[in-house]
């Protein structure tokens, strides 16, 4: 477990959809714990209640019951507006699809949400687009549109976006399942990078060598979390990248197995 603060907390959350006349829960009675700078990963079997946990979390989603607070604030009784405001200053996402605005370049999508956040003058957010472009090393695409480029470079783009307004907290779901395995290591070692830094991640992932990026993970079954698994911060391992990603894999899935995943 973390030592830093709280920076995101669930009490209670629970969702359900109604369906005709039937209700189907999806999240029961979830409690859960965002550190400041953690890199928390959500795992299970598919209809667990992962993304449907993170955005509740994040308020793309409604909650049923309980209450979701950020910073000690109760964001579960925001307004859409309210809510609107602090998804664009507080909370980066970045999903399976880019969802990259077709008809703007690498360069315009970022931009667009950077000036959206507001508090900056244009030539700092250009600035900025310009040396995120630059990290995410699609600088030379920064010109084209998202049908001209390769999904690694959209997903790229598309974390350049989630950061450009400096968020507290980036919401990534399944970020690499749209992707190949190298596509996938380098956007996972971007968002490693980031966190590295100090930018607090919560991810969710079918994915084991996706979850050994993080700090710790929670196993959901059935809309509840089972258990947790605390494996320290991800390190760059100059000459034994290899052995130390298998040291942490195995630990996962040793965890897993535990757990009839």
């Amino acid at each position: 477990m973390s030592t830093g603060d709280v920076l995101l907390q669930g009490k209670h959350i629970c969702k359900s959809y109604q369906q005709g006349k039937k209700s189907n829960r999806v999240l029961n009675d979830v409690d859960i714990e965002i550190y400041d700078g953690d890199f928390t990963v959500i795992m299970g079997s598919s209809g667990a209640g992962k993304s449907t946990l993170l955005y509740c979390l994040s308020g793309m989603d409604s909650i049923s019951g309980g209450e979701v607070l950020y910073r000690g604030e109760e964001i579960s009784r925001y307004s859409e507006k309210q809510m609107a405001s602090l998804r664009t200053k507080e909370f980066g996402f970045v999903f399976q699809q880019t969802h990259l605005v077709s008809n703007l370049t690498l360069y315009e999508n970022v931009a667009v949400a950077g000036y959206a956040g507001g508090g900056r003058k244009a030539k700092e957010v250009q600035d900025k687009v310009r040396e995120l472009l630059a990290r995410m090393c699609v600088e030379d695409a920064a010109m084209r549109f998202p049908s001209q480029v390769s999904g690694g470079e959209a997903q790229r783009a598309a974390i350049a976006r989630a950061v450009i307004n400096r968020p507290g907290m980036v919401f990534a779901d399944e970020p690499t399942g749209a992707l190949n395995k190298s596509n996938s290591e380098e956007v996972l070692g971007l968002l490693s990078s980031l966190h590295r830094e100090g930018q607090g991640i919560v991810m969710v992932t079918h994915d084991v060598r996706a979850a050994l990026y993080g700090t710790r993970i929670l196993y959901m079954e059935d809309g509840r979390i089972l258990d947790e698994l605390a494996i320290g911060k991800y390190e760059e391992k100059e000459g034994k990248a290899a052995s130390y990603q298998k040291e942490r894999e195995k630990k996962i899935t040793d965890w897993l197995s535990a757990l009839h995943w």
